[in-house]
């Protein structure tokens, strides 16, 4: 048995005025990447300039208006990146970069030498108070700490006079979640005093779950708490910086965004240190599913999955939220089959709302394709397998065939595992619109004939081969069909009857081919089929239908 006694429980924080569970997301908030740095950092094989630069690009193209760049101080190239967008000029104006150091001097000292020629930047200071590490690692007490935050404000001030582009201040109180509030805003309006912020020159204050340490419950009722008990709070802009350590840094940053932040740091794809920084895309998708803009171009994923896998060298899981391969793909019959009628229905309706089971935004929205949202396999069902052939080929299946046609897909399935499209509609034509065998439809004259007092009948002059043998037939029934199935009758000595007739175009255009689908009975022994037949004569189309029948119930 797991030893769980040997860890102890994280206490919830009592705050039972706590507002955040009663309010919804309204409005995305200011997005800041930490690819450059924070992804970075994390990687097996750390990214070379010309990578980071990439990455960079992309984040540019995404529309990302604060992205920290790197900790230029730690390494020279990291220092190196950063001046190469300063040489080559590919800050844009209207973007705020971020470097990341801590509270030593020189450090700070190399970091400013690092943003010289920088218009706008955020310097973006931290040290840790946790209790654990002020405890283990630095062996300091609360003033202890608090003094290297505010020597840390003061070296940013110091080392300001010289620069010659505008700073905005951040810190963070790194291992935020494992640190007492009341010493956690001691420490962060120490720091906001120290360096003057006004409403009109704001500081960051970035709340960071640097080990996702409880549920995300939690991590709100900690953010609202500092959120209310700030002073000035119109000098402050709240950031939160999330982790997942426990798997659940998409709802603990979605948590603090109800509990008053204003302001996420996070990754593409939630690349970052052990389990990851907090996905900003996921949120951003999740924003955009509930009709909220989120305020990034973010309708191309699979170009975002393609650049962030080369520059990082992961792959990014087939399962994981929107951008995975499988993300919006059913295997599952009866999601198959929901889907398939979500999308007839969908089809219908004229009020522009996307409502289909199972898939909570339209693929396409986000540069997905409809190809890959049913995958046939022997969990599969008869919805799947419809959704197939009208997606792909355009061949609206009776309800009726849909169990008969998937029955034929389901034992190659469940001989070979997954069925391609290509393999599902090579099907399609060998039991259906190739059946023209031992019985051959050539050709056929349709008259009308008058009889005494008004009445007309329908006349079918046939010409088939049967077993290779060319016969000449004639029927007479109450229009084409009909006809058609008594002149068979009498040719073949067999009974027939059509339960069910149905018909659609296949493609729009002059050259537009109609598909018909009739359900056909063998009276003698009660046994059903389908048939099918494609013309761009629909009468041709019917007769290729019932040929099809025929040969697949007697042949």
């Amino acid at each position: 048995m797991l030893n769980y006694k040997k860890y102890k429980r994280v206490p919830v924080v009592n705050y039972p005025e706590r507002e955040w569970p009663n309010k919804e997301i309204q409005k995305a908030p200011i997005w800041c990447s930490v690819d450059l740095r924070d992804g970075n950092q994390a990687l097996v094989e750390p990214m070379v300039v010309e990578e980071k630069i990439e990455m960079f690009n992309l984040l540019i193209k995404l529309g990302f208006k604060e992205i920290e760049i790197g900790f230029p101080a730690a390494s020279q190239i990291e220092f190196d990146f950063l001046r190469q967008l300063v040489e080559r000029k590919l800050i844009p104006d209207d973007v705020v970069v971020q470097v990341l150091t801590q509270c030593r001097e020189h450090l700070i000292k190399r970091t400013f030498d690092s943003i010289k020629g920088i218009k706008k930047a955020i310097v973006h200071i931290y040290n840790s108070t946790s209790t654990l590490q002020r405890d283990v690692v630095f062996h300091a007490n609360r003033e202890e700490i608090k003094q290297i935050a505010i020597d840390g404000t003061r070296m940013v001030k110091k080392y300001m006079r010289d620069h010659d582009g505008e700073v905005i201040l951040e810190y963070s109180p790194e291992s935020f979640t494992g640190t007492e509030l009341d010493f956690a805003l001691d420490i962060c309006t120490a720091v906001q005093e120290e360096w003057g912020a006004t409403p009109d020159n704001k500081i960051i204050i970035n709340l960071p779950a640097t080990v996702e340490m409880t549920t995300p419950n939690v991590y709100a009722d900690q953010i609202e708490w500092m959120n209310k008990h700030f002073k000035n709070r119109d000098s402050i802009v709240l950031s939160i910086h999330p982790h997942n350590d426990r798997g659940t840094g998409i709802a603990a940053t979605e948590l603090a965004l109800l509990a008053g932040a204003e302001r996420v740091e996070g990754t593409l794809l939630g690349n970052g240190e052990r389990t990851g920084n907090v996905d900003i895309l996921n949120i951003a998708y999740n924003m955009f599913s509930q009709g909220i803009n989120p305020e990034l171009e973010i309708e191309n994923v699979k170009e975002i999955v393609e650049v962030c896998e080369r520059c990082t060298k992961m792959e990014v899981d087939p399962r994981h939220p929107y951008a995975g391969k499988l993300v919006f793909t059913a295997f599952s019959g009866s999601h198959q089959d929901a889907i398939n009628k979500g999308m007839q229905a969908l089809q219908k309706r004229t009020d522009g709302i996307w409502e289909v089971p199972y898939l909570p935004i339209d693929p396409s929205d986000i540069g997905r394709e409809y190809e890959p949202v049913v995958r046939i396999n022997s969990q599969s069902g008869k919805g799947g397998v419809a959704f197939v052939m009208d997606t792909f080929y355009g061949f609206r299946l009776p309800k009726g065939m849909h169990k008969e046609f998937a029955d034929v897909i389901q034992k190659i399935a469940e001989s070979q595992g997954e069925v391609a499209p290509e393999r599902i509609m090579d099907e399609f034509r060998a039991n259906y619109l190739d059946r023209k065998e031992p019985m051959h439809f050539r050709k056929c004259q349709i008259t009308d004939k008058e009889y005494e007092g008004g009445a007309f009948a329908t006349v079918a002059h046939l010409t088939f081969t049967d077993h290779g043998v060319e016969r000449n037939v004639e029927g007479v029934g109450n229009g084409p069909i009909d006809a058609i199935q008594r002149a068979l009758e009498d040719a073949l000595g067999i009974q027939i009857r059509v339960l069910d007739y149905t018909e659609h175009a296949l493609r729009a255009g002059s050259g537009a081919q109609a598909a018909s689908y009739i359900h056909l009975m063998n009276v003698e022994t009660g046994e059903v089929t389908y048939g099918v037949g494609i013309s761009s004569n629909i009468t041709r189309a019917s007769i290729r239908g019932i040929f099809s029948a025929v040969n697949r119930l007697f042949y």
